[in-house]
């Protein structure tokens, strides 16, 4: 048998590997060493291809994607110039208020983000004023987590991608048309929020750090899916990229607040 040979439709040994691996660790919560599967991916696309098997192995429907390496800092630690998206089932969209168990997590964090929902398809042809208007946008907490044990900040690139951008929850706020929460595409660059962990304020963050505007990276990732032949549809939802370096998510209650008029979101993390 050589690596050519193909298990799933498309998919290599090395490939096939690696999407049993991480769907048996996404099952059971035990978590990989990433040194065991050195070499099986060494691509962008080859990457994806195992994310895609990996989401349709869910057997669930995609809610949305996530966004993930929007800042330079963020692509600096995984030595990677540009973003990547992971595909996120339905019901790890969660509206805030929220309450997850730490039995349902492996190694998560707590990032800030912007969510866009689509109110109708996007394309790749949409201009940011276009996302504007055909989008709804809330405040929202992500919740990123890996099958990878060990795996933030040195997990790499490529293990992040096939691992769906080490998506685990996306915990949202009230949604509102974006058009008529800002006037201006530029006005999404100014938005600031505050993390706080059991009412004492972890750190603040900014708009600005998701590659400038949170609506550069709705854009990308338009355009990113249309080369895979993928769309973004009405309904989905998408976490754009994290205003501020992650926290570890301990258990007890996490709560964000935005200005701009995005409100807040929370979810409070319970030891069992």
């Amino acid at each position: 048998m050589t690596e050519e040979v193909e298990n799933y439709q498309g998919l290599s040994v090395n490939e096939t590997k690696m999407v049993d691996a991480l769907f048996q660790a996404y099952q059971s919560h035990e978590a990989l060493k990433e040194s065991d599967f050195k070499g099986l991916v060494t691509d962008d696309q080859s990457a994806y291809r195992v994310q895609r098997q990996l989401t349709e192995l869910k057997n669930e429907k995609v809610g949305g994607y996530k966004v993930s390496l929007t800042s330079k800092q963020t692509q600096d630690m995984f030595d990677a110039d540009s973003p990547l998206y992971g595909a996120q089932v339905a019901s790890h969209f969660l509206k805030s208020p929220a309450n997850l168990k730490q039995q349902q997590l492996m190694a998560p964090l707590a990032e800030v983000e912007m969510l866009f929902t689509a109110k109708e398809d996007l394309s790749s042809q949409d201009s940011l004023e276009d996302l504007m208007h055909k989008t709804q946008v809330a405040a929202a907490v992500e919740v990123p987590d890996s099958r990878f044990a060990d795996w933030f900040p040195s997990l790499s690139k490529h293990m992040v991608m096939a691992d769906a951008a080490v998506g685990g929850y996306v915990v949202y706020g009230q949604e509102t048309d974006t058009d008529q929460l800002f006037n201006r595409v530029d006005d999404l660059a100014h938005v600031k929020c505050q993390l706080f962990f059991n009412d004492k304020k972890v750190k603040d963050g900014a708009s600005s750090e998701v590659l400038g505007n949170p609506l550069h990276s709705l854009h990308w990732l338009t355009s990113k899916l249309a080369e895979r032949g993928m769309q973004l549809k009405a309904g989905q939802r998408v976490s754009s990229g994290t205003f501020l370096l992650p926290e570890s998510l301990k258990a007890g209650h996490w709560q964000a607040t935005f200005d701009q008029g995005l409100g807040e979101v929370s979810v409070t993390v319970s030891e069992n």
